[in-house]
């Protein structure tokens, strides 16, 4: 593959000039709305806008300077980078299926490869009830896709020398120093707790294994302390979570097991306690605006209401019905979610994967050194915790990570990783392949599973060179 690649790359460069700019016929659009969009003047204005000072411009040289231009999500010829405009028709063809097939109201999908735009696809509705269009721009609750934008931000923080992995969260959190961990019920249906072994890390906070829970499970103690205390809630400060959580026990003594936790949440705080701004403030500051996210928040706002698509679920008759899973925000929540509270577009979190992709810079904007984004995509999980985690993966920091892509019985190539959504989000990062692949839907079921399985299968067939 890596010969391959290396073919690809040298074969772009001599097409490069014939195909920038045009949007060739085999990227896969489905739909009208794939084609006709261009970027808005103010919106491409605000991507090309000079960078903060937070966010670290590239001074490279020449050479260097050109390979940061070549990754820019610019649309070429899929051949170019070794990517078949043939095979990806099945991929659109998949996407439009289950629209098609009344299981998705509609969906968004966007692939890379070598830092190139080479599929688009827009099919469906935003509303069934309206039968108002999905469009490129529809705006989406992307809820656990937020988790790694916190993550790039406590690493910023990171490097910028405010922690380090196997710092004790007490060290920053002091009502997190003398944790209780809940050990199973006596007899008379009492909770049984116990003294931690030993802090938990900051690793195992990024890595859901430091002993958090998130109030999601039914089958534990702890999990329903979450729901009865309701320790998330957007309406209250990040530190009324804190004050919460500092008086309830863990789930698992700290690196033992991974259980998917409120562990981002509690990231969301650290950065605002790290950096010394609120945790919304440091995100558009440092990441959404040197990125040009510009769609990407924690509300919509007023004027772009009626870009928000609408959640479905499957109906007992088979159909779709709307879910409920709260209101669209139209103002800044008291307590931002560092692990689900955001919205935003399929293009957004293009750039941002692509960020990633590209070693932590995007168009000579650096957010991450190469090593720092290396390790969040490495496995941090313990050989104990590791058994608790899905059959050839593991977690790193704030991603899910494969390590053996035929246990885990997908076409990743080996160290991909990747997370998604509440509401059916879906992202990948493969740096072996050169690949990242963004699909937005909103919907609670099993067409879930199935877009996102088979999205991976039609995005890895169309791969030729």
């Amino acid at each position: 593959m890596r010969e391959a690649v290396t073919r690809w790359r040298l074969a772009y460069l001599l097409v490069a000039l014939a195909a920038s700019g045009v949007l060739f016929g085999g990227i896969a659009s489905g739909a009208a709305t794939a084609a006709k969009r261009t970027e808005a003047p103010a919106a491409l204005a605000e991507r090309t806008a000079a960078a903060p000072a937070g966010a670290a411009r590239t001074e490279a040289a020449p050479a260097a300077a050109a390979r940061t231009a070549a990754r820019d999500l610019e649309t070429v010829d899929p051949a170019a980078v070794g990517v078949s405009a043939k095979r990806l028709e099945r991929l659109t063809a998949g996407m439009r299926g289950m629209v098609d097939d009344g299981e998705l109201a509609g969906v968004v999908t966007l692939m890379a490869r070598g830092g190139k735009l080479v599929h688009v696809h827009v099919a469906g509705v935003q509303d069934v009830e309206s039968g108002a269009p999905m469009e490129r721009d529809s705006i989406f609750r992307i809820y656990s896709m937020t988790k790694p934008i916190t993550g790039v931000a406590l690493m910023m923080l990171y490097e910028e020398g405010k922690w380090r992995l196997n710092d004790p969260v007490s060290r920053f959190i002091p009502g997190f120093a003398d944790l209780k961990v809940h050990a199973g019920d006596r007899a008379n249906g009492e909770p049984r707790l116990v003294e931690a072994e030993r802090p938990m890390t900051m690793a195992e906070l990024m890595s859901h294994s430091g002993g958090l829970a998130y109030g999601l499970g039914t089958a534990n103690h702890v999990d329903r302390l979450y729901r009865e205390q309701r320790v998330l809630n957007a309406d209250e400060s990040l530190q009324a979570m804190i004050d919460k959580l500092a008086n309830l026990p863990l789930l698992a003594q700290p690196g033992t097991r991974w259980y998917y936790s409120i562990g981002v949440d509690v990231q969301g705080y650290l950065v605002e306690q790290l950096s010394g701004q609120p945790f919304a403030e440091f995100l558009q500051e440092r990441i959404f605006d040197p990125l040009g996210m510009v769609d990407t928040a924690f509300y919509v706002p007023e004027e772009k209401l009626d870009r928000v698509a609408l959640i479905y679920g499957e109906g007992d008759d088979g159909g779709l019905e709307r879910f409920d899973m709260g209101p669209t925000r139209t103002e800044m929540p008291a307590g931002p979610s560092g692990g689900g509270g955001l919205w935003g577009t399929a293009d957004d979190y293009l750039r941002f994967t692509q960020m990633l992709l590209n070693g932590g810079e995007l168009e000579g904007v650096r957010l991450l050194a190469p090593r720092t984004v290396e390790m969040m995509a490495t496995n941090f999980l313990s050989p104990e915790a590791l058994a608790t985690m899905r059959p050839g993966q593991g977690f790193g920091l704030d991603f899910a990570t494969v390590h053996d892509p035929a246990t885990a019985g997908e076409p990743y190539a080996k160290g991909t990783y990747y997370w998604g959504g509440a509401a059916g989000t879906w992202f990948w990062i493969d740096p072996k392949t050169d690949l990242t692949f963004v699909g937005m839907i909103q919907h609670r079921g099993t067409a879930v599973r199935e877009v996102q399985g088979i999205s991976r299968n039609l995005a890895y067939q169309a791969i030729v060179d």
